[in-house]
């Protein structure tokens, strides 16, 4: 049954007042039949962004965040505090004072936490997150009610069975709305509330996950079973997944910019460690999986770079993929993600540079990671005949995007193959050719060739029988070797000679000058 529907303009005053009734009637003592039906009511009628002026009070949030289970008592009337944007004015004016807030979770306003009655609880979640996607002043009185608080004492609750899923997935919701909306909940989540370490529980928990080894993963039950053997997540576990890794891309936004001592480190290797067993598992279908290994991708292009070794830390077991000694399994993983979006070529921005940066500053920090790549990508060059930008090939795909109309993509995919060769410029133009390797030489000031600054390990550059024999008639603008063409000043006179050279001068005076 369709339950899509528009809201009348005729009708908002009267759907205020509906709003207005059920909260006294909220204010009251109720049963749980009419509580839920009170709550149905606001939910629907918080969807309509036009009409939520009775739910955005600190009261009527109050009440919300009494029935979700969430509270926290406050000695005080908290005034509205800072947006992401700029100050918006509490009810009572510029005269309201900040108030402080105490973390006790309220429990005796609350439903009954002994048996709680889930519905209501995840109405009223429902109710708040309406509000907080429509209403900024919403926002700002969620965040002066510290709701993070009181869904943060759940999230610990991680392994209690007390809860089912849809109040395990709509305080998630809650969560990522709160820190995607506002920055001061963002920063108070990840410092305050140790955010990370919690989440990092929820999803441990989420993926019903053992630890065989330091910073190695498996399934609880199952721990030898090779990855491709594991039966896919279930649905429920794919939607919490999500939900905690889209929260967690947001509370590490600006990790990698950051320096992090060893605890820190610690925290964020555990967590990338669960993001390599994200990475190799397998959701209820290719669309979903796909999805879900995208929000990994996106979490891991946050941690800190010397933390992504933990990728290459698993032992190396029977139908690994191996490099150098090394389990390739998961930068295997996203070189065939980061393929198939660059297949896709649907919004490529948006995604297919998280999993090409990604792979970029992994190749960059890595050699094990970077030599693997490079037998991928460039392998020893054999075709001379063909321009670079030309064929199936990644190399020959991730070349045209060299010339892309989008400046960001073009420029991520010549700096991926720039990494690959070492920041070379002759190896560089030797696998895309001058005319395409252009660009970003003139960025960097290497037109006239050399290595720019990154720190490599010497290894040797193998050239084919094929390449070494083309070599000395490859065209270096374009890659390739090239039909030789006629003399242009074969059968002119001395002085046509001397006029073509002189128009050429004048071309280039001409251009000097502009």
């Amino acid at each position: 049954m369709n339950q899509c529907f528009t809201f009348s303009k005729d009708e908002e005053r009267d759907r205020e007042h509906l709003g207005e009734l059920v909260l006294g009637f909220l204010n009251r003592e109720l049963q749980p039949s009419c509580q839920l039906a009170c709550l149905e009511t606001v939910r629907i009628l918080s969807r309509d962004k036009h009409c939520l002026d009775p739910f955005i009070s600190h009261s009527a949030m109050s009440t919300f965040s009494r029935y979700a289970g969430i509270a926290v008592a406050s000695t005080a009337t908290p005034a509205y505090s800072q947006t992401v944007e700029g100050r918006v004015e509490g009810e009572g004016g510029e005269g309201e004072k900040a108030a402080e807030v105490s973390s006790e979770v309220v429990k005796e306003a609350s439903p009954s936490s002994e048996n709680p009655d889930q519905e209501v609880i995840v109405e009223a979640l429902k109710s708040i997150c309406n509000i907080l996607l429509h209403n900024e002043t919403g926002q700002v009185v969620a965040a002066d009610l510290q709701l993070i608080k009181g869904v943060a004492e759940r999230l610990k609750q991680c392994h209690d069975p007390t809860w089912n899923h849809e109040v395990r997935f709509f305080d998630l919701r809650l969560t990522f709305l709160l820190t995607a909306l506002r920055v001061d909940i963002r920063a108070q989540l990840a410092q305050e509330l140790h955010g990370i370490s919690l989440l990092g529980n929820q999803l441990d928990a989420t993926l019903a996950l053992c630890w065989p080894d330091t910073l190695e993963t498996a399934r609880i039950g199952l721990e030898g079973v090779p990855p491709e053997e594991l039966l896919p997540l279930s649905r429920q576990q794919t939607e919490l997944a999500m939900e905690i890794l889209k929260i967690l891309f947001n509370i590490t936004f600006n990790a990698t910019r950051c320096k992090v001592d060893e605890e820190e480190a610690a925290q964020y290797r555990h967590l990338g460690a669960i993001l390599r067993h994200c990475l190799m598992s397998h959701a209820d279908g290719e669309e979903r999986t796909e999805e879900f290994h995208s929000h990994t991708v996106n979490l891991l292009g946050n941690l800190p770079l010397p933390c992504l070794d933990v990728l290459l830390m698993p032992k190396v077991q029977q139908g690994s993929c191996e490099y150098m000694g090394v389990n390739m399994d998961a930068v295997n993983m996203l070189l065939e993600f980061m393929e198939k979006r660059l297949d896709r070529g649907h919004k490529l921005k948006e995604t297919l540079l998280p999993s090409l940066n990604l792979l970029t500053e992994s190749a960059r920090i890595h050699r094990e990671t970077r030599k693997f790549l490079r037998s991928k990508v460039l392998p020893p060059l054999r075709d001379v005949k063909n321009r670079p930008e030309v064929g199936s090939a990644l190399r020959n795909k991730l070349v045209r995007l060299m010339t892309h109309i989008d400046t960001d993509v073009k420029d991520c995919a010549a700096e991926f193959l720039f990494v690959l060769c070492k920041e070379s410029v002759s190896r560089f133009i030797k696998y895309t050719g001058y005319g395409n390797a252009a660009g970003l030489l003139a960025a960097r000031g290497l037109l006239r060739g050399g290595r720019d600054s990154g720190i490599y390990s010497e290894d040797e550059d193998s050239e084919t029988e094929e390449y070494r024999e083309a070599k000395a008639h490859i065209n270096p603008i374009t890659g390739v070797v090239e039909e030789e063409q006629p003399n242009p000043m074969e059968g002119m006179t001395e002085e046509q000679k001397e006029y073509e050279v002189m128009k050429l001068v004048n071309m280039f005076d001409k251009l000097s000058r502009s």
